[in-house]
């Protein structure tokens, strides 16, 4: 029987996708759980395997092709098998659709012709101007009541448009300035030009001579995908935003200390980020509604600490998920954070990477940065902001002494969870941090 293959939907926020490639032509044996096609959304890049095995009876979408998910891409059917071919979609006719349909949903008076305004003309008037494609609002009538003759359309024909009415000063400033009188509009009376039309005219030239050029950046792909997430999170969520300031000197020496054991132990080094993780998830374990997600009606609260870790991409942000961190330990952490960490760089992210996360931390401490009030990650109840590292004195021990203090940012949905046990849930970061032993 056949099968028609579609364009998957992966998370929520997923309306199209772009065919890339197809592994396989018309005609072609395919097997189930082989690579048929590959598909590009705003953020990765995914090669899909076939859900059937038979003979690719039809390409229906071309590669390079936009369509929104669940539209039908291939005819997989058993040989010898003829079913009913669909109408195929080539490249830009999605594009064209979308568009003839914006057209046609338009207001009925933009798509009727502006309305002409009358002219009052003699009949033989009227036919020279349609024979010689002359607008009769373009033609001085010298008739009756300005009514324009089958002469007055002869003379436009042959000496064209009539020298606009200036005054004296603004006809010798075009002169000066080398203007083209028939490019400014008057305001005076009857249409006259004035001095304040060419000054107003000059100004514009002026403006433009030395204005910049203007680079125009396509708001599409990732940038489009983070601006719409980022919107909906604001306008779906209650958020709200806690901060405190945590001496981190501890964490230091003990990241220090760590480098140090395994120094030569090429496949892992130690950085902040992974401390942070491993202290997050082990705090999320002891305030379980931090390590929530709001669907519908609905807060699940997950078992596993699955770790949002985002990473900045020169084209946007991306958030690649360190499953199940809360199991792993602090090598293992940096281990895998460092490879997702690549994997983003290099656009080879699957899909199962970047979906299904718990919990979101952003990181801004490699700029010079002290703080930062990070936008949720919808459906997740938390995003952990971390700010740079700075030394600068602090009370220890009863006296004023140089410490490394960083500044922590908690934002969560006030839908899920009070300020009180948010707050709580930070105060345990805070404290894994300044006393990193506690965490192991």
């Amino acid at each position: 029987m056949a099968v028609n293959i579609t364009m998957p939907k992966w998370g929520l926020t997923m309306k199209q996708g772009k065919i890339v490639k197809w592994y396989k032509s018309e005609g072609d044996t395919v097997r189930k759980g082989e690579p048929f096609f590959e598909v590009e959304t705003e953020k990765i890049t995914n090669i899909v395997e076939a859900v059937a095995g038979g003979i690719v009876f039809q390409i229906v979408v071309a590669a390079g092709t936009t369509v929104p998910v669940g539209t039908i891409l291939a005819i997989i059917a058993e040989a010898g098998e003829q079913p009913e071919r669909i109408a195929g979609i080539q490249a830009g006719e999605v594009a064209e659709a979308a568009a003839s349909a914006g057209a046609a949903q338009a207001p009925a008076a933009a798509g009727q012709p502006p309305e002409k305004k009358f002219v009052p003309a003699s009949p033989a008037a009227r036919r020279l101007a349609k024979e010689l494609g002359i607008e009769l609002t373009r033609v001085t009538g010298t008739g009756p009541g300005g009514r324009v003759t089958e002469a007055d359309v002869q003379r436009y024909h042959e000496e064209g448009p009539p020298a606009p009415k200036m005054t004296a000063l603004a006809e010798e400033m075009i002169r000066q300035a080398g203007l083209d009188s028939t490019s400014i509009e008057g305001t005076g009376e009857g249409g006259q030009i004035t001095k304040a039309d060419v000054e107003r005219t000059l100004e514009l030239k002026k403006a433009a001579a030395v204005a910049a050029p203007v680079k125009v950046i396509p708001f599409t792909g990732m940038r489009k995908s983070i601006a719409v997430n980022m919107h909906t999170s604001l306008h779906t969520t209650a958020q709200l935003t806690t901060f405190t300031e945590v001496d981190v000197t501890e964490m230091i020496r003990f990241r220090d200390a760590v480098r140090e054991e395994y120094k030569k132990d090429e496949t892992v080094r130690i950085s902040y980020n992974d401390i942070i993780i491993m202290a997050t998830s082990r705090a999320l374990k002891r305030h379980p509604l931090m390590n929530s997600t709001l669907v519908g009606e609905e807060i699940l609260l997950h078992e596993a600490v699955h770790m949002g870790i985002a990473v900045a991409l020169p084209e946007g942000l991306i958030v690649p998920v360190l499953r199940d961190a809360d199991r792993k330990g602090l090598l293992a952490i940096a281990r895998e954070a460092r490879e997702l960490a690549g994997k983003a760089r290099a656009g080879t992210l699957t899909v199962d990477e970047v979906t299904g996360g718990t919990f979101t931390i952003s990181n801004v401490s490699m700029f010079q940065v002290d703080g930062v009030t990070p936008i949720l990650k919808p459906p997740e109840t938390g995003i952990l902001g971390v700010g740079r590292v700075k030394p600068k004195p602090a009370v220890y021990n009863d006296q004023i002494a140089i410490r490394s203090m960083m500044f922590l940012s908690l934002t969560f949905d006030h839908q899920v969870v009070d300020g009180a046990p948010a707050s709580a849930f930070l105060e345990t970061v805070a404290r894994y941090l300044e006393n990193p032993y506690l965490i192991v």
